[in-house]
């Protein structure tokens, strides 16, 4: 049991004084003691050194309240583990016990007379220095609390009342709203309400009297203007501001009647032997604007404004005799005949401590303050010869006491009620706590619930705690070790609270062993199961042994057992594996949330602090949550702590999937990790998962494992049974297209064997369309292609050239270089068609390519070898002989086709491109020169085209040749125009017919008339240019529109020279916007502002910069002036240039 509180006598009636306690005052250090006799007695308290520690052999509850009768009638000690043992003296007549050390109390004074009657009731209203009194019929009465001397009050008023209560509040004033101290005075008299209310330490004369439907048995102030009155027939609430009356309702099985009622309106209760008695209503404020009614054994909680809350009822066994709250706990006094306390928590209901008070009658409670809830925590008890003072013990001592009989929602519930200030650390303490309950939450297999207060925001526990939990299997080396023997008795021990829960109305035996969580080989639920301890295991050897000295019949019953111990220990072991599973599931999110947690901290791609926060409470914070120990400890140190931390949650969160969803362990490698490669490379080979541990290994940057491992699986005739997917380069080579050019050595190490095996799919490392391939070290790329096929080096050449775009002049001549030996191998039986197709690539090469050496390549080429023939033009052509390459074409060639595409290839090379015209102004038009588009006749007949070089070599070839005319009058008849005249002319023999020519002259002719009608086309277009230009300047047309120019613009557009200003009487000058009158005036371009007057015509060019002109500018270029009459046209005008 927790002990709360502990009892101290501080003031004891002597034997011979016959008086008896009524009731008590405290306040300060004082305490006033009311007798039976109307007297009343003032003591102060003394301070008394802090209690020694008890005796292990003591309880450590206090008096334990299944005491026996006869211990109380004798002289009894109350003995709690924060305090010393304290002599009580028999209340039944024998001698005291002397109590040792100071007194408790000193006796200041005795008034006697106080009252005529026994004082049954004390107050007090500190504000107003006056003290409360309720005496049996003779009323309420006030006196003076310096001097005990009566204050004038209509005690008549209040004769037969029955209780009182008093109240002190800060109420803001409703007219001035400035705060004022109102302490109130409620009496019950019969049915009758009698209120008195004191402002500013004055009591107000006027009295507020309120009738209610029944005689009122007990008040409890809500709150500054409302009271709770008990009745026999219920409770009702009433505002005393405005005279209100409500009933509180209870839930209909406390009522009544079926439905809601009135709470507590029951009828008279029967009880045997006492007649038709009815319990007192009791009432008492809690914390946080809420009461406690009770009445009989039935409770209900409300709030201040008289409803009730959705709260279960005290499990009381008996009805109490007095209620009360002392923070954080709720009260209740059991009768005089059993003098028992109970303390229990006002949100768990549960009880915690009950302390043992022989005739202890009636609770007191010092007057609660506004400011501090908590300062109210002592309390006082009285009986008729004895005053108790309950001292509560510190806060934190009670949360240990708690925790160590794992009462842990009890510690978390009182956590979450008490102030900051009264811990030391509540922060970590509720952490701490929460901790131990999800540990016993997890031994009990409530492994969800464990696993989400782990993950909980407040609690956030470090991995390694959490994973102590678990086995080996799952965890590693954190884990409990399975293999260490435990005795089969502990089991029991082990499993928390009776029936499952972590918390209850009693906490466990004290003789109980308790689990200690802090000891990871204690066991952690199905932990134990699967090291199958509590089963007896037999000796193979000595079993035959065994059974050989028993009869027929033990061998049948000894047949039966172990086929039913069998069967039990299969169930056992399928429930083990189903409860691991079931943990192992629960884990996964508590390490996703661990996980979470880290990359606040540290960076998973680099392994790297981030930058702490400015205040650092935040990061603090999360380290704390992190490490199982956390000190000042530097950023090295942290950052390797940290590191090892998040290396234990990824290779638990590994295993975890490996053993609950092996599916989902792929994911956890694609993105930056720090699992153990030893645990995962086991862990994937033993379940045959190569294709994850690949992927493992490329996060890992662990890329010669990977790749050795594909090329384990893929190089390979036939394919692994472990491994299918892996067969073939396919995956050797995706794996190294997404390596980086850093690593061109496990590059070009491991794409030899896919280029062997597959050379097409192998070479896509190098020719992806990736940057990676498109930065590889191209040096080293054809070096290692050169040592495995030459063809593969030409591939990897041409791809660099022609796709990047490559002018390195060594690759150029090391791809001349190649095609020109592959080719001038001897062609293979069935190879023709790719040797046609390499001798194009190398022609078509050679005509694109500038970056080559022409000397270096010329002498490559075989001089006599036909099929090297239009190699040997193209590299003659880019050396600028012409003629040379021609005669290649003509002579040794005999391709007349080839000869007439080489000489068009070569004019439209030497033809220039048309003249870039220059900007003009809209509505102009450009003419183009009709020598730019048609050949001139008279073109210079020095330098001859190369379409004459081909037909000199057709009709004045050299030795030995013979001319050849027909390819020479095809010739003329396609590009004849394109032949000068003259010395085409004088190429032709002498004997041939003019007939053959009609086609030369034809197109000759017609060229000519081309090159005259153009001429007419631009003279045409030159006419209507001028057109154009003309309406342009003088009207304005073709101008772009301006908005918002006036009446003066044409179509909106400024005119040209044409236009006309009309100035009239209201017209302004544009800079001076004074009348223009019959001044001199000038027009600027612009819009209507755009006239001034001559005087101005300065000043307005100065403000060039506010554009009165076209596009913003309005340039000026000179003005005329001229006096202009009222109304009429002006007829000089300004000119200016376009802006």
């Amino acid at each position: 049991m927790l002990s709360a509180f502990t009892a101290r006598p501080v003031i004891e009636l002597k034997q011979r004084d016959k008086s008896k306690i009524e009731s008590i005052l405290a306040y300060g250090d004082r305490v006033l003691v009311g007798l039976n006799t109307g007297s009343l007695r003032i003591y102060r308290v003394n301070e008394l050194p802090p209690p020694a520690p008890p005796p292990s052999s003591q309880p450590t509850n206090g008096t334990s309240s299944q005491q026996s009768s006869e211990a109380a009638e004798q002289s009894t000690t109350t003995q709690d583990h924060n305090g010393p043992s304290t002599a009580q003296p028999d209340y039944h007549g024998a001698a005291p016990v002397t109590p040792r050390g100071p007194k408790p109390t000193d006796l200041l004074r005795e008034v006697e007379k106080f009252s005529t009657r026994a004082i049954e009731q004390l107050a007090i209203i500190k504000e107003a220095n006056t003290i409360i009194s309720l005496s049996n019929y003779n009323g309420v009465a006030l006196h003076d609390l310096q001097t005990f001397e009566p204050i004038e009050f209509p005690t008549a008023r209040t004769k037969s009342a029955s209780t009182f209560a008093v109240t002190s509040n800060i109420v803001k004033d409703p007219d001035t709203g400035i705060p004022e101290i109102i302490s109130r005075l409620a009496v019950a008299v019969k049915r009758r309400l009698l209120l008195w209310s004191w402002h500013e330490s004055e009591l107000s004369p006027d009295v507020t009297e309120i009738i209610l439907s029944e005689a009122i048995r007990s008040l409890t102030w809500a709150n500054a203007n409302k009271v709770v009155c008990g009745m026999n027939g219920g409770y009702q609430i009433v505002d005393v501001t405005t005279g209100q009356m409500e009933d509180i309702v209870g839930p209909g099985a406390i009522g009544a009647a079926g439905g809601q009622s009135r709470f507590g309106a029951t009828a008279s209760m029967g009880y045997m032997g006492l007649g038709n008695f009815t319990p007192k209503p009791l009432s008492a404020k809690l914390a946080e604007g809420q009461l406690l009614l009770a009445k009989d054994i039935n409770t209900l909680f409300i709030n201040d404004s008289g409803k009730a809350l959705e709260k279960r009822q005290i499990p009381w066994q008996a009805a109490p005799e007095s209620i009360g709250y002392s923070y954080p706990y709720i009260l209740a006094l059991q009768s005089p005949t059993k003098g028992s306390l109970e303390v229990r928590n006002p949100d768990t209901l549960n009880l915690l401590q009950a302390i043992s008070l022989p005739g202890a009658a009636s609770l007191h409670f010092p007057p609660p303050t506004v400011s501090l809830a908590h300062a109210g925590k002592g309390f006082h008890v009285l009986s008729e010869r004895v005053v108790w003072k309950m001292d509560a013990t510190d806060y934190d001592s009670q949360i240990d006491e708690l925790v160590k009989t794992q009462r842990y929602d009890e510690a978390i519930s009182i956590l979450a009620m008490l102030e900051d200030a009264l811990l030391k650390n509540k922060t970590e303490t509720m952490r701490e706590v929460k901790m131990l309950k999800a540990e016993l939450l997890f031994r009990q297999r409530k492994f969800r619930e464990s696993m989400d207060l782990f993950n909980e925001e407040e609690v956030n526990a470090p991995p390694e705690r959490v994973l102590r939990l678990f086995p080996k299997i799952i965890v590693g080396e954190l884990g409990v070790d399975e293999k260490k023997p435990e005795e089969p008795q502990e089991d029991s021990d082990h499993e928390g609270p009776a029936n499952g829960k972590t918390n209850g109305d009693h906490a466990p035996k004290e003789e109980e062993p308790h689990f200690e969580v802090s000891s990871p080989q204690k066991g952690s639920g199905f932990a134990k199961y699967l090291m199958g301890h509590g089963r007896k295991k037999f000796d193979p050897e000595t079993s035959s042994i065994v059974s050989s000295r028993r009869g027929p019949v033990d061998d049948d019953a000894a047949s039966i057992r172990s086929k039913a111990a069998d069967k039990a220990a299969e169930e056992q072991r399928a429930q083990d594996e189903k409860d691991l599973m079931t943990a192992v599931s629960e884990l996964n999110s508590y390490l996703a949330g661990a996980r979470a947690r880290l990359q606040r901290v540290i960076d998973p791609a680099t392994g790297k602090l981030k930058p702490r926060n400015t205040s650092g409470g935040a990061t603090e914070a999360a380290f704390k949550t992190l490490l199982m120990s956390h000190k000042d400890q530097d950023d090295e140190q942290l950052e390797k702590d940290l590191q090892e931390t998040f290396r234990v949650v990824d290779t638990t969160l590994f295993r975890a999937f490996m053993y609950s969803r092996p599916t989902l362990a792929s994911s956890l490698f694609r993105i930056p990790n720090f699992c153990d490669p030893l645990v995962v490379n086991e862990r994937l080979v033993e379940h045959n998962r190569f294709n994850e541990l690949v992927d493992f290994f490329y996060g890992k940057k662990l890329h010669r494992q990977a790749l050795e491992l594909l090329r384990k699986f893929g190089s390979p005739d036939e394919p692994d049974e472990a491994a299918p997917t892996l067969h073939g380069p396919q995956r050797t080579v995706l794996y190294l297209q997404g390596l980086p050019p850093e690593l061109i050595d496990i590059i070009l190490e491991f794409s030899e064997w896919t280029l062997r095996k597959d050379p097409n799919l192998g070479m896509e490392v190098f020719l992806a369309d990736s940057e990676n391939a498109e930065t590889l070290p191209r040096a080293r790329v054809l070096h290692f292609l050169g040592g495995i096929d030459t063809a593969l080096e030409i591939q990897y050449l041409e791809h660099i050239i022609s796709e990047l775009n490559d002018m390195s002049p060594e690759f150029h001549n090391r791809l001349v270089e190649l095609f020109i030996r592959q080719l001038r191998e001897e062609k293979k039986p069935g190879q023709e068609e790719e040797w046609d197709s390499l001798m194009e690539r190398l022609v078509t090469f050679l005509k694109d390519s500038r970056q080559y050496s022409l000397g270096r390549a010329f002498s490559l080429i075989p001089r006599d070898d036909p099929r090297f023939y239009e190699a040997r033009a193209v590299v003659l052509s880019n050396m600028g002989q012409h003629k040379q390459a021609l005669e290649i074409y003509v002579f040794q060639m005999r391709d007349y086709k080839k000869a007439e595409e080489y000489c068009n290839r070569i004019h439209k090379t030497t033809e220039h491109p048309p003249p870039t015209s220059p900007s003009h102004p809209p509505g102009t038009t450009t003419i183009t020169s009709p020598s730019t588009s048609t050949e001139d006749p008279s073109q210079d007949e020095a330098h001859p085209s190369i379409y004459h070089t081909l037909l000199s070599l057709y009709l004045t070839p050299p030795s030995p040749h013979k001319p050849n005319l027909p390819p020479a009058l095809d010739l003329l008849s396609k590009h004849g125009s394109r032949l000068p005249a003259t010395s085409t002319l004088s190429l032709i023999p002498d004997d041939l017919p003019v007939s053959e020519l009609e086609s030369y002259f034809r197109g000759r002719m017609r060229n000519a008339n081309s090159i005259v009608n153009e001429t007419l086309v631009v003279a045409g277009l030159r006419k209507t240019g001028l057109v154009t230009s003309q309406a342009l300047l003088l009207l304005g047309d073709g101008l772009p529109t301006i908005p918002g120019l006036g009446a003066g613009a044409v179509g909106g557009r400024v005119g040209g020279r044409n236009r006309r200003v009309v100035i009239g009487e209201e017209r302004v000058c544009g800079v001076c916007h004074k009348r223009l009158g019959g001044s001199v005036v000038a027009v600027l371009p612009g819009g209507e502002d755009a006239v001034v007057h001559y005087g101005c015509l300065a000043r307005s060019q100065q403000q060039g910069n506010k554009g009165l002109g076209v596009g913003g500018t309005g340039e000026l270029m000179g003005a005329q002036a001229g006096s202009v009459k009222s109304g009429v046209s002006g007829s000089q005008y300004g000119a200016w240039g376009r802006g």
